[in-house]
C-alpha cells in the first residue's frame, strides 16, 4: 500500500469514527472541543511546520476571533454563520497587522514580537467593557443557522462543527500540496536560496501568516459558538503554549501530527482525573486520585518523554517508520 493511499485511508477511518462517535457513547461538546484545537493546531502547523516559523501570540488570534464572534452573535444578534465569519476575518486582520509588523525580523525576535502582540490584546480583552473582562463573555447563544437549522441541540451542532472543521482541514491540505505550500517549505529549509531564485520571502510569510491565523480565527469563533462563551483564558499566552505543544507533540510538518497532538493535550486535560480514580482503584495507591489536579505536571512529563523518544512527534516518527519498513521490502 503506498504511503497515499494509507493517508486517505486513515482519514477515511478517522472522519468514519467521528462521523459515529456520538451514538458510540461519545459526549458531542467534547469532540466538539477537540475538533475546535485540533483545528486550530493544524492552522498553526502550517506557519511552524511548513514555513518554520515560530509565533508565541496565536492565542491573539484564538481568542481575538472567540470574542469577535460572541459579540456579534449575542449582542448585535446575528446568524452562526455570520458571526462565525465575522470571527474568521477578525483573525485575519489581527493575522495582517501582527504579521507585517512581525516578519521585519527573524528567529527568537519574530517569537518576540508575536508574543508582545498577543499580551496587547489580552489586556485590552481585560479591560474592555463588552469583553466581560476577568467574567469573560458569557450566555453566547448558538441561534440557527442560516435561520433555518437550530443549533441548540448538541447532535445538530456537532454535525455542523464537524463540517466545518473538515472544510478547515481541506483548506490547509491543499495550501501544503500546491505551488504556495511548495515555495513555503523552500524558505524554512534554505530561506537565502529561496530568495536567490526570485521569490518575494516576505510577501510569502506575510500570507502564510494571514492564513493561519484566519484559520485559527475560525477555530476560535467556532469554540465559541459550541461553548456559549469566550473568556481569558483564549487570549491568555498559555493558549499559544499550549498549541506549540500539541504540535510538536504529534509531530510538526505533518498534516495528521497535530490532530494526534490535540488529541493528546486534550484528553489529558479533560480526562486525567477519571484516568487517575480508575488507577487509584486497580492499584490501591490513593496518589493516583490527584492526578486531575497535575494536569500540568503529566502533561510536561509526556512532553518531556516524547521530545527525548520521538523527536520527530508520534506522527512523525510513525510515518519514518512505515518509510524504512517500505524501504527495506517489508511493506506492501
Amino acid at each position: 500500500m503506498t504511503s497515499k493511499k494509507l493517508a486517505f485511508f486513515g482519514y477515511g477511518l478517522l472522519l468514519l469514527a467521528l462521523i459515529v462517535a456520538p451514538f458510540f457513547g461519545a459526549y458531542p461538546v467534547f469532540v466538539m472541543k477537540l475538533m475546535c484545537f485540533a483545528l486550530f493546531a493544524s492552522a498553526f502547523n502550517l506557519l511552524l511546520g511548513y514555513t518554520g516559523l515560530l509565533s508565541f501570540g496565536h492565542a491573539a488570534f484564538l481568542g481575538g476571533a472567540a470574542y469577535m464572534a460572541g459579540h456579534a452573535i449575542k449582542v448585535w444578534s446575528f446568524t452562526p454563520e455570520l458571526g462565525i465569519i465575522l470571527g474568521t476575518l477578525g483573525g485575519a486582520v489581527l493575522g495582517l497587522v501582527a504579521g507585517w509588523l512581525a516578519i521585519r525580523r527573524q528567529g527568537i525576535y519574530f517569537s518576540m514580537i508575536t508574543l508582545a502582540l498577543a499580551q496587547m490584546l489580552f489586556f485590552v480583552a481585560l479591560q474592555a467593557p463588552f469583553t466581560g473582562g476577568e467574567d469573560g463573555l458569557q450566555g453566547v447563544p448558538r441561534g440557527k443557522l442560516f435561520g433555518l437549522i437550530d443549533l441548540s441541540s448538541d447532535l445538530t451542532m456537532y454535525y455542523v462543527a464537524l463540517v466545518i472543521c473538515v472544510l478547515g482541514f481541506l483548506v490547509i491540505v491543499r495550501t501544503v500540496h500546491s505551488p504556495f505550500g511548495q515555495v513555503l517549505k523552500a524558505i524554512k529549509e534554505n530561506e537565502p536560496r529561496a530568495i536567490s531564485l526570485g521569490y518575494d520571502v516576505n510577501r510569502f510569510k506575510l500570507l502564510v501568516f494571514v492564513l493561519s491565523a484566519a484559520l485559527t480565527g475560525l477555530a476560535g469563533s467556532l469554540k465559541t459558538l459550541v461553548l456559549g462563551f469566550a473568556t481569558l483564558s483564549d487570549v491568555h499566552w498559555t493558549s499559544s503554549g499550549h498549541v506549540v505543544l500539541m504540535t510538536l507533540m504529534g509531530g510538526m510538518g505533518t498534516l495528521s501530527g497535530p490532530i494526534v497532538g490535540s488529541a493528546i493535550v486534550v484528553a489529558l486535560e479533560n480526562k486525567i482525573g477519571d484516568l487517575g480514580s480508575w488507577l487509584a482503584k486497580l492499584t490501591g495507591f490513593e496518589w493516583f486520585s490527584t492526578l486531575g489536579e497535575s494536569v500540568t505536571i503529566v502533561t510536561g512529563f509526556i512532553f518531556v518523554v516524547c521530545v527525548l523518544a520521538f523527536r520527530r512527534g508520534v506522527m512523525g516518527e510513525l510515518i519514518a517508520w512505515l518509510a524504512r519498513r517500505r524501504g527495506s521490502g517489508k511493506m506492501l
